[in-house]
């Protein structure tokens, strides 16, 4: 139910944002600010129905699916956001292999992936690097993702009035990326621990400053 009120809710959002698309060009140009702070707003509203959406399907069992291999997904994820790394600065670096399988459709299993090390990419300082270690061993396989963190430089601004304009707008925004960033660990921990696996986060402040991801081997059943 509360899936299909999230579906009829994204559709006048939609509506709602081509509108100011089309808009924005013919609005006199001192409106044009008004317009796209608009635009920007919606947008942020229509991603989080999305990410809803995705949470509540992360928790239900999904179709049938073969069972996906880890390292080919983890290879192809990475190559997709090596430019989202590169634009940071980010050294994005893969060692080791495996032959783990995990039982969960691809297209969650990528999703969950792509979660994971986006956040932990968003994590680092400017020229930081992740380093992705993917081995196996007795128990099964081990994806280990480590980063760099500086340590948050917020007093910096401790002169500034703490009841300004601009630190509100500051910290509503840090405010609501925090709470994304957990949405979609979230996510990333239901999908994978749906399928059997561990997920432990780097800190205990819910951001992945890296993480460790574990994949219990697969016993084959009994002929």
């Amino acid at each position: 139910m509360l899936g299909e009120l999230l579906h009829s809710l994204s559709q006048p959002l939609t509506s709602l944002r081509c509108s100011l698309e089309l808009s924005i060009e013919e609005v006199a140009e001192q409106q044009q600010e008004s317009v796209s702070v608009a635009l920007q707003q919606t947008e942020k509203v229509i991603g989080m129905i999305q990410l809803m959406r995705e949470y509540l399907d992360a928790e239900q069992p999904g179709p049938e699916a073969c069972p996906v291999a880890l390292a080919p997904a983890m290879r192809s994820v990475i190559e997709e956001l090596s430019s989202i790394a590169a634009v940071r600065g980010i050294r994005l670096r893969l060692v080791g292999t495996c032959t783990a399988t995990v039982p969960v459709p691809e297209s969650r299993l990528r999703l969950a992936l792509q979660y994971l090390i986006a956040t932990t990419i968003e994590a680092q300082p400017m020229d930081g690097k992740v380093t992705l270690l993917l081995g196996e061993g007795p128990a099964g396989t081990v994806l280990r993702a480590e980063g760099e963190r500086v340590r948050d430089l917020d007093f910096r601004n401790r002169k500034k009035s703490a009841t300004s304009p601009q630190m509100k707008r500051d910290r509503a925004g840090a405010t609501s990326a925090s709470t994304l960033r957990r949405v979609r660990l979230a996510i990333a921990s239901r999908v994978l621990e749906s399928a059997g696996a561990s997920l432990v986060f780097g800190d205990g402040d819910g951001d992945a400053n890296g993480f460790v991801l574990r994949v219990p081997r697969r016993v084959a059943p009994p002929a």
